[in-house]
């Protein structure tokens, strides 16, 4: 297939990588010249805005930020889908809200294209290895043409039926247990350095025990290890659980440990830490209580 991405970061470069592995015709667009770079010296075809993709693309993979930038890479002045031949698939992989997905969905529709509601969970690691799991909605004839991307870029796509934001909803729900989880995890380990703890002997301890979990399985070595390098960082969090906070809202639906997530990932971008490793909300317990964390190794 002759295949877009859209945004070659921690997720779309492995997304992409694994696509051109598998004989895919790729082109990444992409703004930074180093990650372009990057790519083009696997084999991949590189471009600078979405304008100047290919116009006879089979399927556009978006790996944007929010909503407003996957509008703004299809429909914006300088999006694709204007220049490009009617029918390919549209996969918008970016965590958005559910009625955001629902008007992108009629948008593309109506601009005779076909979309797959298709956030993914994984991380930068899951991406890398193609080992994603998709939160999939669209119709038959979309996941019909996706096919070949997403048994590329996954090994477990969830089909949550024909409606656009189905998926997105799914989504918002894990991206509510993640934030949650990562915040809680951050706090555990703090109290425990407070009380006295050795941190690598908490990890092992609990990891072992039944107050563990796959974020905190996950996100304490880079605490550990003191590297704030982001997989993903804390800013994804603040968005993503306002989110999940706005539907609540709309919902009239009460998230107390959302909320209070939310308050902890605002408190760490507030103190300079946005663009860290989103495990690094820790450093509001650093800022709070004058804990040691752990100095990179």
């Amino acid at each position: 297939m002759k295949v877009g991405v859209i945004g070659l970061g921690n997720m779309g470069m492995g997304a992409a990588l694994n696509l051109l592995h598998k004989q895919h015709d790729v082109t990444g667009c992409e703004l930074r010249e180093e990650t372009r770079a990057a790519f083009a010296a696997e084999g991949g075809k590189v471009v600078v805005s979405p304008d100047a993709l290919p116009t006879d693309l089979d399927a556009v993979v978006v790996f944007v930020i929010n909503a407003a930038q996957t509008e703004q890479v299809l429909f914006g002045e300088k999006g694709c889908l204007a220049r490009m031949d009617k029918g390919a698939v549209i996969l918008c992989c970016a965590t958005i809200a559910p009625e955001a997905a629902k008007a992108l969905g009629r948008k593309i529709e109506d601009a005779g294209f076909l979309m797959v509601d298709s956030p993914v969970s994984g991380g930068a690691s899951g991406a890398k290895a193609g080992t994603m799991t998709v939160m999939g909605s669209g119709s038959d004839a979309a996941f019909a043409k996706a096919g070949p991307v997403l048994d590329a870029i996954s090994t477990k796509v969830w089909r949550l039926g024909d409606e656009i934001g189905v998926g997105s909803t799914v989504k918002m729900v894990n991206q509510l247990l993640a934030g949650v989880h990562i915040a809680t995890a951050a706090e555990a380990l703090a109290l425990g350095i407070r009380a006295g703890a050795d941190p690598e002997t908490l990890y092992k301890v609990i990891s072992e025990s039944a107050g563990s979990s796959w974020m905190w399985q996950n996100r304490v070595p880079h605490i550990l290890a003191g590297d704030d390098t982001p997989s993903s960082a804390v800013n994804i969090f603040v968005k993503d659980l306002g989110i999940v906070l706005d539907q609540a809202r709309a919902l009239t639906f009460p998230l107390p440990m959302a909320a209070a997530a939310h308050q902890l990932f605002l408190a760490a971008a507030a103190n300079g830490q946005g663009l860290k490793d989103d495990s690094f909300v820790i450093r509001v317990w650093e800022q709070l209580t004058g804990i040691e964390l752990p100095e990179k190794k």
